[in-house]
């Protein structure tokens, strides 16, 4: 029997496989990409960050070594028990839902690796950016980072295959609906299991207007991680400054 999920991103990020399919991220490339962006903001040392969601707390992890006080949210509880084994006095993680309110303020908030555009519905994504908006100090600075649907559309790759131990993966990709869809495929553990990642397929344009329904303002783009100016042609990433 395939296992499939409604509830794609609570179910697949809270797996060990999600994260034995994604285990060639590349740490320095991370790094270097925060290295960036503190640069760029030029935040002062114990300023308090936000990275949600934060995963396994690589990126939290990371900042808080820049000497930074900084919180790691996330919905998946087996990724807050995984970062917890490296929380200190100025690093916490905590499960939390995007789409619900802060407790406190930041002097800037990170949502990183196409993390947003979950949901369905615009509205709810709106709010999603209502809940950053009010999770910000009063110069705060909100950092997404996402995908650059343009050069997804003319250079999608429908089909492939991943070997990751003895795990073959069968991944496909579409475009449906105004969504992103990325379908996997696998068995493990005796089990067969389907798992699809959603993801609305916001432009520039949609960013601009969401944001400012959320009373956001796009203040800079960049198009890459070294922070390369944003071309809506060519660029790998669409990163998104807001205030």
């Amino acid at each position: 029997m395939i296992k499939k999920e409604t509830d794609w991103f609570q179910a697949w990020f809270d797996t060990p496989y999600y994260h034995q399919l994604y285990d060639h991220r590349n740490e320095t490339e991370a790094e270097g990409f925060m290295l960036n962006l503190i640069d760029f903001l030029q935040l002062k040392q114990g300023s308090k960050i936000l990275d949600l969601p934060c995963g396994r707390g690589r990126h939290a992890i990371f900042l808080n070594k820049c000497g930074y006080d900084v919180v790691g949210a996330d919905l998946s509880a087996n990724n807050i028990a995984f970062a917890n084994e490296f929380a200190n006095g100025s690093l916490r993680f905590t499960q939390h839902d995007m789409r619900q309110s802060l407790n406190y303020k930041y002097k800037a908030i990170f949502n990183l690796f196409t993390s947003f555009g979950y949901f369905d519905e615009d509205e709810t994504n709106i709010e999603v950016l209502k809940k950053f908006k009010e999770g910000l100090e009063e110069d705060g600075i909100l950092v997404i980072d996402f995908l650059n649907i343009n050069k997804i559309r003319k250079k999608l790759i429908t089909t492939e295959t991943v070997q990751k131990e003895d795990i073959l993966f069968k991944i496909s990709r579409a475009i449906q609906k105004e969504q992103l869809v990325k379908t996997i495929e696998f068995e493990a553990d005796e089990q067969q299991f389907c798992f699809a990642e959603k993801v609305r397929s916001f432009s520039f344009e949609d960013f601009e207007r969401m944001s400012s329904l959320a009373s956001l303002e796009i203040i800079e783009t960049f198009g890459n991680y070294d922070l390369e100016p944003f071309n809506h042609v060519h660029s790998d990433r669409l990163i998104l400054l807001l205030k």
